[in-house]
């Protein structure tokens, strides 16, 4: 059982850097030929990778291992919204060998699938863990990063990789009293290895995204009572969990090479892509049916696999709301319960968030020990010593409360780690107004500096390995090229970063999107842009635009050697 965190609980990376050693790549001052930040899929991808092409390659990661967010993601049911063998690396060594217990996977095999990764490619050896970035500059003259942690020590590399990710940054919101609460409370993210204990316990959850709606299906059966706090109604739907037998999957490898082809052919880099029909093509009749076969299937099918208008026309999207909201409220008894977690009116377009998959999350409020309140009507005013007050003056008392609040979403990574341009300005400073990028994989400012499933990528629009694998070939060939040609660094031009934000407000205006705060729309963090941050194309038309420009160097400045 966790002891309790007491007050301040953990908010930030750097409170867990630590440095394990003082040689290798722990040492004082490394100089790799690429510093990739962070240790995921993305990071394991571009090591791989560029190790196959020569160079030295070295990961500084926050974490204590491999595995990017699900090192962090450890809480309370916490498992993949994507399913397998959609969401791993298409790297045959790896995968010929592995197998996995269930089409979604939770954190635990997750891990151990990273650490047959390490097995297999011997990533390890070329990581320094618990080291936090907080300081990367760009010097001209000699054309190398330097870059800096948390502990003081130094990188000195020619191009510098950020696959921190979309949600490197946790979001706490500033309640008041919140350091007087004397029980357990952790944030979702920064949750204890060795758990916490609820049984027969007064528990909330504050938030219902992702990490909020795991953590209540975990939680109803076990807690003494549970209450969640909930301001929007998380439209969710579900996640079609089944076992996996070995042999079925070994039988389908002979398959995988086409199969990682495909999702790269689909909008969201899963293996289904939108229908070719208009919702009103269809009668009604029709339409229920193609409705019911998305919704029984599970997963985002219903979402990424619907008609293909529905993102975009008002009246079609109110028809895929209304299924929905058929559906999962004649799963929820309590007539107060069902209208506040699926209510007759939608609370937003149905998708223009992205849907949480669940298994039995609206069975759990049928259960007598659990409850919600509506923080919208009755917000939280403050925490207690004893727990949480709302605005109508009652207190409600816990000993245990989970901060599912999420992050500062997609742009936070990097914006949190220091970064500074050659024009004399900081990242942070430059995307408080907007975050601006040239093809979703570089910022003009920061020469031979890219990211992946960040900003203006297809990240949260996305299955995250699909998107990986794209951004990664293409960075990998930018940087090959980079060397052919004896450049000593390329730069994106302001005017093709401005050309490329149009593209993105123009995929997004076009879309039901800008009618919703939302991770897609800048996230929820007070005062942040509200603005799209993905690319709403979908991964082949991104694939084709990053590809036009790296021929003739496209929207970017060369300097030679």
């Amino acid at each position: 059982m966790a002891t309790s965190s007491r007050f301040p609980i953990k908010s930030e990376l750097k409170e867990y850097a630590r440095r394990r050693a003082s040689t290798g790549r722990y040492a004082d001052t490394i100089t790799p030929d690429v510093l990739i930040v962070g240790a995921g899929f993305a990071g394991v991808y571009l090591l791989h990778e560029l190790r196959k092409r020569g160079f030295d390659t070295v990961i500084y990661e926050a974490g204590d291992g491999l595995g990017g967010t699900w090192r962090w993601n450890r809480y309370p049911g916490a498992r993949v919204d994507s399913e397998v063998p959609e969401y791993e690396l298409s790297i045959p060594e790896v995968y010929k060998d592995w197998t996995w217990s269930t089409n979604y996977p939770n954190y635990e095999e997750l891990r151990a699938y990273f650490d047959h990764v390490d097995k297999v490619l011997d990533i390890k050896k070329d990581c320094a863990f618990e080291s936090v970035v907080v300081d990367a500059q760009f010097h001209e003259d000699e054309g190398k990063w330097h870059v800096k942690t948390e502990d003081g020590r130094e990188a000195i590399a020619k191009f510098l990789i950020v696959a921190a990710g979309f949600a490197a940054k946790r979001y706490i919101p500033e309640w008041k009293g919140l350091e007087t609460f004397k029980g357990i409370m952790h944030h979702s993210s920064f949750w204890p290895d060795e758990g916490v204990d609820v049984k027969g316990k007064k528990c909330a959850v504050i938030g219902t995204g992702a990490s909020g709606v795991q953590i209540a299906q975990e939680w109803g059966p076990e807690a003494g009572e549970l209450t969640v706090f909930q301001r929007t109604p998380n439209l969710a739907i579900p996640m079609g969990k089944r076992p996996l037998t070995a042999e079925e999957q070994n039988i389908g490898k002979q398959w995988y090479h086409r199969l990682f082809e495909l999702r790269e052919k689909c909008f969201g880099g899963f293996f289904f892509t939108f229908s070719e029909k208009n919702t009103f093509d269809d009668t009604p009749e029709e339409r229920e049916a193609f409705f019911h076969e998305l919704w029984d299937h599970g997963g985002f099918r219903y979402w990424l696999g619907n008609y293909k208008d529905y993102l975009y026309d008002a009246k079609a999207n109110r028809a895929v709301y209304d299924f929905w909201c058929k559906n999962v409220r004649a799963r929820i008894g309590d007539p107060r319960l069902r209208d506040l977690l699926a209510p007759l009116e939608p609370p937003h377009p149905f998708g223009v968030k992205r849907p949480c998959l669940e298994q039995n999350y609206y069975e759990q409020f049928n259960r007598p020990n659990v409850d919600i309140i509506d923080i919208k009507a009755n917000p939280i005013e403050e925490f207690t010593p004893e727990g949480i007050k709302t605005a109508d003056g009652k207190v409600h008392a816990f000993d245990v409360i989970a901060i599912a609040t999420g992050f500062d979403i997609t742009t936070g990574g990097m914006t949190n780690m220091g970064l500074k341009s050659i024009n004399g300005t900081t990242l942070n400073d430059e995307w408080k107004s907007a975050a601006n990028t040239y093809l979703g994989t570089t910022i003009s400012g920061y020469p031979n500096m890219f990211h992946l499933y960040g900003p203006h990528g297809p990240t949260l629009l996305s299955n995250g390995p699909s998107t990986i694998e794209v951004q990664g070939r293409w960075i990998v060939d930018t940087i090959m090229k980079a060397e052919r040609e004896g450049l000593k660094y390329i730069n994106p031009t302001t005017e093709a970063t401005k050309e490329w934000k149009k593209k993105i407000n123009h995929l997004s205006d076009i879309s039901l999107f800008p009618t919703t705060k939302s991770t897609y729309m800048g996230g929820s963090l007070p005062g942040k842009a509200f603005e799209q941050v993905n690319y709403a194309g979908g991964i082949p038309a991104y694939a084709v635009e990053i590809r036009n420009a790296l021929p003739e160097w496209k929207g970017f400045t060369t300097v030679k050697v």
